[in-house]
């Protein structure tokens, strides 16, 4: 499960931040997770409940706002949201490799107490 070693990074540059802001608490984490990071969301909340036990984060709770994979269309000139795992262009049927969005993992916000 790579979950948990993404949580211990994450949490890891989380404590660096909080600590650098003299932070006594973490409340609450927000994380961007992309579909096509291959990261499970509940696998990831589990890690993350593991990880902050005996941390400044214990108790904190985790948000995961997920991203939808949306695509770019070069002949057509469209951004588009496939509806299955064939990136096809809406418009001109052709198979799509370039991908806007979806493949996110980041940290994006934390709510600390001082």
């Amino acid at each position: 499960m790579h979950e948990v070693s993404i949580m211990e990074n994450t949490l890891e540059i989380a404590l660096k931040n909080a600590q650098a802001q003299g932070a006594t608490k973490i409340n609450h984490f927000k994380m961007k997770i992309g579909e096509l990071s291959g990261v499970v969301p509940e696998a990831l909340q589990f890690a993350f409940d593991v990880v902050t036990q005996n941390t400044i984060a214990e108790g904190a709770t985790l948000e995961i706002e997920t991203i939808p994979v949306k695509c770019y269309c070069h002949h057509c000139q469209v951004e588009f949201q496939p509806e299955n795992w064939f990136y096809e262009c809406p418009q001109c049927q052709q198979l799509i490799s370039k991908v806007l969005q979806g493949k996110e993992m980041e940290l994006t916000s934390l709510e600390i107490s001082c």
